[in-house]
């Protein structure tokens, strides 16, 4: 039997987070495994009037790229991938994993090259993105794979998801509209600051934010979603900070990572677990060691840690900084490969001053 859910995430993620228009040529991005959610965006975004442009991806064969590829396939980006970015008005993607470690015994550097390969068509896209003329949206549909990685059953799991998007509600739209009116006022708090200060158990960080945009992620880029961020003034960061949660890429977890920041740049990076891969992504390329994003997590529905970013960067009560490309609507201007993104938790001993006043402690604006 089919949970309505999943058609109600549909109309949700094609009125509300997208806004598909008649005549938009629309991209949806999903491996095979989300066909139950490929389906129901299909037929809603038909309805609406666009033209979609279905792009299913099979398990195992990313693997078989990055692990059998020569250098010079590596290095290769089909233009017609820049086309497709270049003239597409709306995308979404889902994530659907059946095997979240797939990718797990693939080189570093081999994955590092390769994204660095795609860095024109991200360069594209969050240009496009910035003024408006490329509407995306994220979303992960559950699997048993995510669901373990959560250390959840899949009926735990789907429960978990969908009521961080609010779809168990009469009307998630306006539940979602409520969350845009609230995280307006963190962005207008934040708005005009000049400097952040972070400190908690091994983490005393200053980055600058003068002249950058608050922009607030209310459902519309991510679903579900919960932040408010910016991008850091790029010579900005100093100090150190210590990551909380463990950082996933590739299926593959870094633990205990430990950045120590020089004129913003990375300037000694360490981990207990995964130091090689997380020094290969940060190698990657000149703007990799640069922070692209700061951000607040502000979902209440999320508390709980579950190897997904799409999640863990919205807890309440955490920060998130990312290292590599930032988004150009905050007036960020770095450019890399990379947009990683790292969680802190703040909600025990967590403090955040702006311009010398304390306007966050233990998880909560107290302003």
């Amino acid at each position: 039997m089919a949970d309505p859910r999943v058609e109600k995430l549909a109309r949700v993620l094609v009125h509300y987070s997208l806004g598909l228009q008649a005549g938009q040529l629309f991209r949806i991005n999903a491996p095979v495994a989300a066909a139950e959610l490929v389906r129901a965006v299909y037929r809603e975004a038909l309805a609406a009037g666009a033209h979609v442009l279905p792009r299913l991806t099979l398990d195992g064969l990313e693997e078989i790229f990055l692990k059998q590829a020569s250098e010079e396939q590596l290095r290769y980006l089909p233009p017609l991938l820049l086309r497709e970015v270049e003239a597409i008005d709306a995308t979404l993607t889902i994530w659907a994993d059946t095997n979240t470690k797939a990718l797990s015994g693939v080189d570093p550097r081999r994955a590092a090259l390769a994204q660095q390969t795609r860095q024109p068509l991200l360069k594209t896209f969050l240009e496009r993105a910035a003024t408006g003329a490329l509407h995306w949206c994220g979303t992960l549909f559950p699997t048993q794979a995510h669901a373990q990685d959560a250390e959840m059953s899949l009926s735990e799991y789907e429960d978990f998801v969908y009521g961080a998007g609010h779809l168990n509600e009469a009307d998630p739209v306006a539940a979602w509209r409520a969350v845009s009116a609230r995280q307006q006022r963190l962005v207008e708090l934040l708005s005009g600051k000049r400097a952040l200060r972070v400190v908690a158990p091994g983490t005393d960080l200053t980055v600058g934010v003068a002249g950058r945009t608050w922009i607030s992620a209310d459902g519309t880029k991510n679903f579900p979603d919960g932040e408010v961020f910016t991008g850091p003034v790029e010579d900005s960061a100093e100090g150190h900070i210590t990551f909380s949660f463990p950082a996933v890429h590739l299926g593959r977890e870094v633990e205990g990572i430990r950045f120590e920041f020089e004129r913003g740049k990375v300037m000694r990076a360490t981990a207990r677990k995964g130091e090689e891969l997380l020094n290969a992504l940060l190698d990657m390329d000149a703007g990799a060691r640069y922070l692209g994003e700061f951000a607040f997590g502000t979902n209440p529905e999320i508390q709980r840690f579950t190897r997904n970013t799409l999640f863990d960067e919205k807890i309440g009560g955490t920060i998130h900084l990312a290292v590599g490309a930032s988004y150009p609507d905050t007036g960020g201007k770095n450019q890399s490969g990379l947009h990683w993104d790292i969680v802190c938790d703040l909600r025990q001993g967590g403090q955040v001053y702006a311009d010398g006043e304390l306007i966050y402690r233990d998880g909560q604006f107290i302003v």
